[in-house]
């Protein structure tokens, strides 16, 4: 069965990991094709302008899939070069795929995100949570260490103390606790979850496409370079946004006092 699916809601990109009965686990041979295909996709449409990742069932994504770990099956077969090499083709391209879209991508965490589910849910720019959801990255838990890029992005979204906290216990939090922590935005009711994604989304939506996909680009970038190379990269974006028919709309309507209506342009 396939990893992902996709749904348009206009402008919205809704990606759905479904894969229920597994709890939505990543690795499977061919995941990282479809999930890059899917991504792939989407990033060469200019009307998609947000995307927003869920799991389908109760379960956002309980990381790799144990039983075939137990089995030494599919992306774990072989030996250590070959599953060096199922990595690097295989889960780490999905994590690429994810984390390498142009527009903002909105996790929707319906439920636990565990291990490489966590790090997945870390990819997406904001972190919506229901009530249900829950946290962990338990790669030691089992014998292992981190695999796919949290270390680089958990300490990133919450602070080293509290990422380390999590990789060296192995312990979940509730969705409360990674709402205080900075992991996610703000934790809604279940039921209410892909409602309150969506209308997140139609708002970031709302936007001019080019300096929104410009500003993620400055955002991302903005976490690795120097503050004056931050200033230069603006400057060079910030001329090519001065030219767009969407400034001139976003001045205009500011001066009539309406909202815009920004055509990607």
């Amino acid at each position: 069965m396939a990893i992902i699916k996709t749904e348009r809601h206009g402008a919205i990109a809704v990606l759905i990991l479904d894969r229920p009965e597994t709890m939505n686990a990543l690795g499977a041979l061919g995941d990282g094709d479809a999930i890059a295909a899917a991504c792939a996709e989407i990033n060469a449409d200019p009307a998609v302008r947000c995307a927003i990742l869920t799991g389908s069932g109760k379960c956002f994504s309980a990381g790799g899939d144990v039983k075939a770990m137990r089995e030494g099956t599919g992306n774990f077969s072989g030996g250590a070069v070959q599953i060096r090499e199922g990595y690097r083709s295989n889960i780490h391209r999905a994590a690429r795929a994810f984390f390498g879209l142009d527009m903002p991508l909105i996790a929707a965490v319906n439920g636990p995100a565990i291990g490489l589910g966590c790090d997945v849910a870390c990819m997406a720019d904001v972190r919506l949570a229901s009530d249900k959801a829950k946290f962990g990255v338990t790669f030691l838990k089992l014998g292992l260490v981190p695999g796919d890029g949290g270390t680089w992005l958990l300490p990133r979204t919450i602070g080293m103390s509290r990422a380390a906290e999590l990789f060296f216990t192995g312990d979940t939090i509730d969705a409360e606790t990674a709402c205080e922590w900075g992991l996610v935005s703000r934790v809604v009711p279940h039921e209410t979850l892909m409602d309150e994604a969506l209308a997140l989304a139609g708002k970031i939506a709302a936007m001019p496409p080019h300096a929104l996909r410009m500003t993620k680009s400055m955002l991302r970038q903005g976490q690795t370079i120097t503050y004056d190379t931050a200033l230069e990269l603006a400057a060079v974006m910030q001329s090519v946004s001065h030219l767009t028919k969407d400034h001139k709309e976003g001045v205009a309507a500011l001066l009539e006092k309406r909202s815009p209506n920004f055509s990607g342009s």
